[in-house]
């Protein structure tokens, strides 16, 4: 492999970045979302409420990512087609892909966020009471942003952990960097050098991210 066919290949592997990186901030957001709603079902009073969050967090824990996003690119257009009426005329690969990892990063990411409200100290709470704040006021205004700022680096590590993951997605047929590798290696007789070039990409990327997340841990130490 020499640099005129990497030069040809790099449509082909920025479009499958692109897709990467497009199921890695959507799986996210909807995570970091949906895991701060399971946070606080599972801190709240109610004990049907926190059961149900916490069977939720067991059960995705305890499964594989790779048979969810299985699950997920099967359930996904048959649960579209019996709420509308009408087949999924989106990509159902990439549809699937990031509803599966968005359920299933919840279940991680709401223990982290569950861990930094523990961490804020009850006087937060009791100031903010004092200051005629309700329990929604309380979680929004005091809580929470004091979580994030304690979460932020474990969030971090656990996204670089989705990132990574998201290769998995080869499995159901989406063309994200790691399959655009493949296919273009297979295609053209140099599998073995595409997929140590993605290798060393997902490495580098890791390793970027990894060390912010040390350097982003010893700031707040010493804050």
């Amino acid at each position: 492999m020499n640099f005129t066919e990497l030069q040809t290949a790099m449509p082909a592997l920025m479009s499958g970045a692109t897709m990467t990186i497009k199921v890695l901030f959507l799986a996210i957001i909807g995570g970091m979302v949906l895991g701060t709603v399971l946070a606080l079902m599972r801190l709240s009073g109610n004990k049907l409420i926190a059961t149900f969050a916490k069977l939720y967090v067991n059960f995705f824990r305890s499964v594989p990512l790779l048979l969810v996003l299985m699950w997920f690119y099967f359930a996904v257009p048959m649960v579209y087609k019996l709420i509308t009426g009408q087949f999924l005329t989106l990509d159902t690969a990439f549809v699937s892909c990031v509803v599966a990892f968005m359920v299933f990063e919840a279940a991680y990411f709401s223990e982290i966020v569950r861990a930094g409200i523990q961490s804020i100290g009850k006087g937060q709470v009791n100031a903010a009471k004092a200051l005629g704040m309700n329990y929604n006021q309380t979680m929004r205004y005091v809580i929470l942003p004091q979580a994030f700022r304690k979460m932020f680096p474990l969030l971090l590590q656990q996204s670089i952990i989705l990132f990574q993951d998201t290769t998995l997605v080869f499995a159901i047929g989406l063309v994200d960097f790691f399959r655009a590798s493949y296919v273009r290696g297979d295609l053209m007789g140099f599998l073995t050098q595409y997929i140590l070039l993605a290798g060393f990409v997902y490495w580098i990327v890791g390793f970027v991210l990894s060390s912010l997340v040390n350097h982003l841990k010893m700031k707040f130490k010493t804050s």
